[in-house]
C-alpha cells in the first residue's frame, strides 16, 4: 500500500520549491525570508512553523538534493543483473537526474560555493561523496567477489569511477552545450568497467 504524503510533508516541499525557485533567481546571500513568503504563497507564520531561519532551509534543500541518489544506488546492490549493467543504469540514471535539475545550475555552483566557508556544508558534501564512493566500492567488490570484474583495488575503482561522475558534472554545468552527458556517458563509464573486467 502505497504511502501518501500527509499535509505537513506537501507544505514542507512547497516552501522547499518555493525558496529554491529564490536562491536560483537572487541567491542564498540575497534571498529574504520575506522573497520566499511571497513566492510560496504562504503566510510568513506558516513558514517559520517549518524552519526557523534561512540556513534551516538551506540545510532541507541540500539533503533534498543530494540524498536521493544514495538511495537509488542502495537498490541497486540488491537489484538484479550483472555489475556491470546495473552500474550503466546507475549513469543513466544520473544523466535524466541532470536533466531535470538543469534549471537548478546556479545552486548547485552555491553550495559547493558555501562549502569553503561554511563547516557544515563542507561536512555534509564530503559526507555524501564517502558514502556515494562506498556503495560503489561495495557494488564493485559484488563484481569482484562474482567473478565480472578482475580482483582490483575496489576502492581506487570507485574513486575513479565516483570522479568521472563528478568531472562530467562539472563540464557539463560549465559547458552544457559541449559537455553532453548523455553521449558522453555512453562512452567515457563502458570504458571504464571494461578496464575492470575478466578478460577469457
Amino acid at each position: 500500500m502505497s504511502r501518501h504524503p500527509d499535509s505537513s510533508e506537501i507544505r514542507r516541499n512547497q516552501i522547499l520549491d518555493a525558496a529554491t525557485t529564490v536562491f536560483v533567481r537572487q541567491g542564498f546571500q540575497h534571498a529574504r525570508m520575506d522573497d520566499i513568503v511571497e513566492e510560496s504563497g504562504l503566510s510568513k507564520g506558516t513558514l517559520y512553523w517549518y524552519f526557523k531561519s534561512k540556513e534551516d532551509i538551506i540545510n532541507a534543500i541540500l539533503r533534498r538534493l543530494f540524498t536521493g541518489e544514495l538511495a537509488n544506488l542502495e537498490s541497486l546492490l540488491e537489484a538484479e543483473g550483472t555489475v556491470s549493467e546495473r552500474l550503466v543504469l546507475l549513469t543513466s540514471d544520473r544523466v535524466n537526474g541532470m536533466k531535470r535539475m538543469s534549471s537548478l545550475v546556479p545552486i548547485i555552483f552555491e553550495f559547493y560555493a558555501v562549502a569553503v566557508h561554511q563547516q557544515w556544508v563542507k561536512q555534509f558534501i564530503g559526507e555524501y561523496f564517502q558514502q556515494f564512493r562506498k556503495l560503489l566500492e561495495d557494488l564493485i567488490q559484488q563484481g569482484i567477489d562474482r567473478g565480472e570484474f578482475r580482483p582490483v583495488n575496489a576502492t581506487e575503482a570507485a574513486i575513479s569511477l565516483a570522479s568521472m561522475y563528478e568531472g562530467l558534472t562539472i563540464h557539463w554545468l560549465m559547458d552544457p552545450q559541449t559537455v553532453q552527458w548523455d553521449i558522453l556517458s555512453e562512452s567515457s563509464i563502458p570504458l571504464l568497467l571494461d578496464g575492470l573486467k575478466v578478460r577469457p
